[in-house]
């Protein structure tokens, strides 16, 4: 009785060993005495024990291979390019993914690798960076020609990373550093320039309405003095006498208006009466000088004209 118990316990892992369980997105390869029997996706199956046997199993996810190539550019400047590139197995094409293939990563790395050393020697190290798509979609349509036979679908390819010699970025970041400055000296010159100019237009302004000011106000004072003149004509004070009246009280109103500045500097002025006449006949004589050289220069003009 005794000696069935191990008979039982062996027949039972046995029976154990003839179910397995195969998981979602994956299939599982089984031979029979070593030759490919099938291919069994996710689920519970059954085997025969001892017979058949699970060769492997392959993923159906979507995965990813990260690939590092050092190359040199056009302008001769080596440079570091990293192509990540997402692949999954064809869910038709097992047999050929997993008896196909050994190593199904060495040889994708190896498309890559030809590829990019293929497209980037043709571009200079500024156009690496602003064409790297068309590196992917090179990469891309090159491994789709060549893995779909092997049952690889290539999902798609990215350059992720362009990295290249440190002293190469260094005089690119210098480079850069120096167009920026000089962006920066030409803004900051333009609108010192502005301001110059604006400053200039606003003096010139400034100068024209104070001009136009002082005019106005010599145009007034003159009106003022003939209307003066009139009123005292009216009353029988002549020209000359009406004028020597303004002229002397302007000279005492402007010695009051000094005197009630308290921080005015010192100013000597004649204050007698006789001043504003004095002046006033200073005025005539200087005005009749002029008056007589106007009618001499006239004449001589008229003579040698004639």
């Amino acid at each position: 009785m005794f000696y069935l118990v191990p008979v039982i316990f062996f027949g039972l892992i046995i029976l154990l060993s003839s179910f397995f369980i195969v998981k979602q997105q994956t299939a599982a390869i089984v031979e029979r005495f070593g030759k490919f029997l099938s291919i069994r996706q996710s689920g519970l199956h059954l085997k025969i024990p001892l017979v058949d046997r699970i060769a492997g199993k392959l993923s159906l996810k979507i995965q990813q291979l990260d690939v590092i190539i050092e190359t040199k550019t056009l302008d001769d400047v080596f440079v570091k390019i990293k192509v990540s590139v997402q692949y999954k197995v064809i869910k038709d094409k097992v047999y050929d993914a997993f008896y196909k293939l050994d190593y199904p990563h060495d040889q994708i790395t190896s498309y890559v690798f030809d590829v990019v050393r293929a497209e980037v020697p043709k571009m200079k190290l500024d156009d690496v960076f602003v064409k790297k798509d068309d590196i992917a979609i090179a990469v891309k349509s090159e491994l789709n020609d060549a893995m779909i036979e092997y049952g690889y679908d290539i999902i798609k390819t990215l350059v992720t990373d362009i990295d290249p010699d440190a002293q190469v970025k260094e005089a690119m970041n210098r480079i850069n550093a120096s167009e920026r400055e000089k962006v920066a000296a030409q803004y900051e010159g333009d609108a010192q320039r502005i301001l110059i100019v604006e400053k200039a237009k606003a003096e010139a302004e400034s100068k024209r309405l104070q001009g136009q000011g002082i005019a106005d106000q010599r145009r007034e004072i003159a009106r003022g003095l003939e209307e003066s003149v009139e009123v005292l004509n009216k009353v029988g004070i002549n020209s000359q006498e009406a004028s020597a009246l303004i002229v002397v009280t302007q000279h005492y109103d402007t010695l009051q208006s000094i005197g009630q500045e308290t921080n005015s500097n010192l100013i000597l002025l004649p204050n007698s009466p006789q001043a504003g006449s004095q002046m006033l006949n200073d005025m005539v004589a200087s005005f009749t000088a002029s008056n007589q050289i106007g009618e001499a220069m006239k004449n001589k003009k008229r003579d040698n004209e004639n």
